[in-house]
C-alpha cells in the first residue's frame, strides 16, 4: 500500500510539473504531490528523501504564491 502510494503521487508530480506553465493551480498541485512525496519519504524511512520532498514542496508553494500576487 505505502509503494502504490508512492507511486502514486511521484506520479502526480511529474505530471503536474509539466503543466506548470498552463496554471497557477498546476504549480499549487505540484506542491501539494511534493508534500506528498515527502511523506511517503517519511513513512518509507527515507528521511533524506522525505526532506528534500518537503523543501522542493515548500519551494513550489513559494513560486505560486509569487505569482498569485
Amino acid at each position: 500500500m505505502l509503494t502504490a502510494f508512492g507511486a502514486a503521487v511521484v506520479t502526480l508530480m511529474m505530471i503536474f510539473y509539466a503543466l506548470e506553465a498552463r496554471s497557477r493551480w498546476f504549480t499549487f498541485l505540484f506542491g501539494c504531490s511534493c508534500l506528498g512525496s515527502g511523506v511517503y519519504g517519511w513513512l518509507a524511512g527515507t528521511w533524506p528523501f522525505g526532506i528534500i520532498e518537503t523543501v522542493w514542496g515548500a519551494i513550489a508553494f513559494h513560486k505560486w504564491y509569487r505569482i498569485t500576487k
